[in-house]
């Protein structure tokens, strides 16, 4: 979303957004994909017109752009109209989007701010950058006319950390009106490339992580790191570091944030592919689980996502299972483990799709992911 602002507003400033006639109809606010492909070849956004496509294609997935017309639902490098959803009014403003956006603009207020309360500050030894107290964030908030209350700009704060945009500077503590340190997750007028938005690559079983360098950072929640696997932990067993590709969204997450993965770590410069084998004995089909008298039984699991993933990593052709589980992630605080097979996720069937889709069922959906499971019997 953040990707796709940052280039909505620099299209407008080339003068490629604009309106536009076609068939004695005028389209305000349009662009022609033949030209914004040409564009982000010429500004070298992308290598070459087809990952152009892609990257459009991708912003069109998630409801960022659209055609004119909503006639067509892949974008063609032609003379064909589409527009911004956010320049007509149909871009899908649900809570959490809302939320989002709050914390966004709070964040770029309060970095614009000469005196800006977003500091070096020092806590048990350790320098936390732009970080805040929680009291002095709430008095910023009420001297601004953010809130109209205490209560109110407490409840506005906690419901940013819950969301994933602020959180405590060790993640040891809720938001509280003291002197607690806490951190912007996400640095939002960092200038997202585009190339960060194709994330993982799509060959085989593999699973891929890369980290731009502009990521590789403190202020990032996006550096990961790979700890050693312990004896008899369910986590990948091949691979040391993992780097070098996109971060925006939380997109490559879910299968990324597992065991052994911890925030905020230098990188090498090595990348790595980690292809783990299954923790299954053997596999299982769809039918085998539903079958009557199978010794599986049923769990509801709600998963509150933090800023960093969820903290599972889900595996297999259909049915998915749990391959990993980061011991101290969302996840597993909800129960989620090792051997669990998906039925549901967020109230749909996903028992007969691939782990890439329930992945993005996941990682595209809310914060708050409710799974239905199916374990073994002890």
């Amino acid at each position: 979303m953040i990707a796709g602002e940052q280039l909505r507003l620099r299209l407008h400033d080339g003068k490629l957004i604009k309106d536009r006639r076609y068939h004695l109809r005028t389209y305000p606010n349009c662009f022609v994909a033949q030209e914004l492909i040409d564009w982000l070849v010429s500004h070298k956004e992308a290598p070459d017109r087809a990952t152009a496509v892609c990257l459009m294609q991708h912003l069109m997935d998630h409801d960022i752009i659209h055609h004119v017309c909503d006639k067509r639902s892949v974008l063609k490098d032609a003379k064909l109209l589409y527009r911004f959803r956010k320049d007509d009014g149909t871009f899908p403003f649900n809570t959490e989007v809302k939320i989002f956006m709050r914390g966004q603009q709070l964040f770029e207020h309060l970095i614009g701010d000469k005196d800006s309360i977003l500091q070096l500050r020092v806590e048990h030894g350790v320098a936390y950058q732009r970080s805040f107290p929680g009291c002095q964030l709430i008095d910023w908030l009420l001297q601004n006319m953010e809130a109209e209350s205490r209560r109110q700009a407490l409840d506005l704060c906690r419901i940013l950390q819950e969301h994933g945009i602020i959180q405590h500077v060790t993640k040891k503590y809720d938001f509280f009106d003291s002197g607690l340190l806490y951190q912007f997750c996400i640095n939002f007028c960092r200038r997202r490339h585009l190339s960060e938005l194709l994330s993982e690559s799509e060959e085989d079983d593999e699973d891929v992580v890369i980290l731009t360098q502009e990521d590789n950072h403190l202020e990032s929640p996006f550096v990961l790191h790979k700890s050693h696997p312990q004896e008899g932990s369910s986590a990948f067993q091949s691979g040391k570091y993992l780097e070098q590709a996109t971060s925006g969204r939380r997109r490559s997450l879910t299968q990324l944030h597992s065991a052994g993965f911890p925030p905020f770590v230098q990188l090498n410069s090595t990348s790595v592919i980690c292809n783990p084998k299954s923790v299954l004995s053997r596999s299982y089909t769809s039918e085998e689980l539903l079958a009557p008298g199978a010794p599986f039984m049923k769990k509801v699991l709600t998963v509150i996502g933090d800023d960093l993933a969820w903290g599972f990593v889900v595996r297999g052709m259909a049915p998915c299972y749990v391959q990993a589980v980061d011991p101290g992630s969302p996840a597993a605080a909800a129960g989620v483990k090792v051997r669990q097979f998906l039925c549901q996720v967020n109230g749909q069937c996903v028992l007969y799709l691939d782990y890439r889709t329930v992945s993005r069922l996941v990682m595209t959906g809310p914060r708050t992911v409710v799974l239905e499971v199916m374990e073994p019997l002890e």
